[in-house]
């Protein structure tokens, strides 16, 4: 990779079906993204198994995510797309930055609490040591930027504090990570409750749009999303007093590439019909051939396999360095492969 260019490291746990807001705030920008930073790009599949999950479907959904990744357009020879669980380096990093990390910043984590009280009957030390393997994640590649979204803002505050206390006892062994929380500056909200934010673990899917949805259904959800009950109706952003409307417009600039006020300008004497169906029917033709192109890479896993196999290899020389590093600092003897 370019070392002109900054390093963002971006993941995505295969944890469920990919949202609207997934491609939304990373995948729609792939091609810029490549274009602007030197690229790793992850799956992390060890993040997902805090929560004990179906081995087939953890297993396909892996190789589900990978598919994503190159039909919305990662190219494997400018970026580096790998599985997390074949880097060893990750879970080594994470045990020695666990030993620098304390109970009570990892226990006071909302995260962990929203967790603990969602998966009551399986409170364990992953869930808690979670934001820490995040950390190792990140700080393996000497990242630059990273891909996070408004809840992660605490874990990126623990990588911070992680940076500043490994760094001021063994030197600047660390580069200091800055977020890019999404590059369309959007936050897609949920269909039903436009204020709350669109998720891939919201029980009722009326409320989010699936990147592999049918898209007779992907039309029928926007017609019925939730708008406004001001009369007459006017498409105008005003996230406050309008959140309904305004999310749909937030969805509606990035599909076509219009701003919101070219938007607003376009549907000023229309009613909210017209304008869902307009947004409707194009949000599920731009997903239909994003999905034509999923399916063609999906169907090939040997493919699929060689390109993460290829990644991990280049990922893992890259960390190699930095916990090299790590070893020598803390007095760990290194070991020369």
């Amino acid at each position: 990779m370019s070392s002109k260019k900054k390093i963002l490291f971006s993941a995505i746990q295969p944890s469920g079906m990919l949202t609207l807001g997934n491609y939304i705030g990373v995948l729609s920008d792939l091609v810029n993204i490549q274009r602007n930073y030197s690229c790793l790009f992850c799956v992390a599949d060890l993040h997902a198994i805090t929560v004990r999950r179906n081995p087939s479907v953890l297993y396909n959904s892996i190789f589900d995510i990978i598919a994503i990744y190159l039909a919305c357009g990662l190219d494997p020879n400018r970026s580096i797309l790998f599985v997390q669980s074949h880097v060893y380096e990750h879970a080594q990093l994470s045990w020695i930055l666990n030993c620098y990390s304390y109970i009570g910043e990892l226990s006071r984590m909302t995260q962990f609490k929203n967790k603990s009280l969602q998966f009551s009957k399986n409170i364990n030390s992953g869930l808690l040591n979670y934001p820490v393997l995040m950390a190792s994640d990140v700080l393996l590649y000497q990242t630059n930027v990273i891909l996070v979204g408004a809840d992660q803002k605490q874990h990126l505050e623990l990588i911070h504090d992680i940076v500043f206390r490994f760094n001021k006892l063994y030197g600047n062994l660390f580069v200091l990570p800055t977020s890019l929380a999404s590059l369309t500056g959007s936050k897609i909200m949920s269909l039903l409750d436009p204020n709350k934010k669109m998720s891939k673990s919201e029980p009722n899917h009326n409320n989010t749009i699936f990147l592999l949805e049918e898209p007779s259904s992907i039309i029928k959800k926007i017609k019925q999303a939730k708008t406004d009950s001001d009369q007459p109706s006017s498409i105008i952003y005003d996230q406050e007093k309008k959140p309904g409307i305004s999310n749909l417009l937030n969805i509606f600039s990035i599909f076509s590439g219009l701003s919101i006020t070219d938007l607003e300008h376009q549907y000023c004497d229309k009613i909210y019909s017209e304008f869902k169906r307009d947004i409707s029917e194009l949000v599920a033709e731009k997903l239909y051939l994003l999905q034509q192109q999923y399916f063609d890479f999906r169907k090939n896993e040997d493919y699929l396999q060689d390109i993460i196999n290829i990644g991990a290899k280049k990922a893992r020389l890259q960390a190699q360095i930095t916990l090299n590093k790590v070893y020598q600092s803390i007095g760990l003897p290194v070991k020369y492969y």
